[in-house]
């Protein structure tokens, strides 16, 4: 009979974890213990790597598998824009949304760099995939500071103009 109460305390959890991984996280902690013990401060993942002779993932792996699980519709976090609460859920498919857009908008800005001649292409790609500053971009294509301005100007005012069309 205790040995029945004992293995559902171990084993049924809302998500199964292997006797071999909890083993680990319990000589994971034994040793993170001993280390504070002994030094005064906590042992880094890879000391504990080290002594136990495995991968840090396996040891993340362990040291996770006894967080508490969180339900989706009771996980909250502060909306930064207003203060109040917002739960995961809503927060995910307001995400959603936007990811959408982003991607969207991603596949237009490809097409409208496609469409561009090589050095106005280089121009953009210089200046805002590379993040080159207009007096850098200046002297990788020998021309003025100015002069990449007012191109950097004509491309994106082009690009705008094609993308409401």
């Amino acid at each position: 009979m205790i040995g029945e109460i004992k293995r559902f305390i171990r084993d049924d959890g809302p998500i199964k974890v292997s006797r071999s991984i909890k083993e680990l996280n319990i000589k994971i902690n034994e040793i993170k213990r001993e280390y504070l013990s002994k030094k005064g401060e906590e042992i880094s993942i890879e000391e504990i790597s080290k002594e136990l002779k495995i991968s840090k993932e396996d040891i993340c792996l362990a040291l996770d598998s006894t967080n508490n699980i969180e339900s989706i519709d009771n996980a909250t976090y502060y909306n930064y824009k207003d203060g109040n609460k917002i739960n995961l859920i809503e927060k995910l498919s307001s995400n959603k949304e936007n990811e959408e857009d982003k991607i969207a908008n991603m596949l237009t800005i490809k097409q409208l760099i496609k469409n561009l001649n090589k050095r106005d292409k280089e121009i953009i790609m210089l200046r805002y995939f590379k993040e080159k500053t207009q007096t850098q971009v200046a002297k990788i294509l020998g021309i003025t500071q100015v002069q990449v301005s007012r191109i950097e100007r004509k491309i994106l005012d082009g690009m705008r103009q094609e993308f409401q069309l």
